[in-house]
């Protein structure tokens, strides 16, 4: 089970990934596989919602 910090940060990676810096969260989201790291064309590295972080995220926002 993803803590509120986790699933604030799968938030916030699929809002504005170039601006989630180094978060302690990463990890457990990269070992869940909702968040994947993309190489990009200049070297930088910087995290993506995988489809399984999608479906999770579309869950959580169906229940109200």
């Amino acid at each position: 089970m993803l803590s509120a910090h986790e699933f604030a940060t799968l938030m916030l990676i699929k809002d504005s990934a170039d601006h989630i810096g180094d978060r302690e969260e990463l990890g457990t989201l990269l070992e869940c596989q909702l968040v994947a790291l993309e190489r990009l064309a200049g070297g930088a590295v910087r995290p993506r919602i995988t489809e399984d972080g999608e479906f999770l995220l579309r869950h959580l926002a169906s229940i109200n």
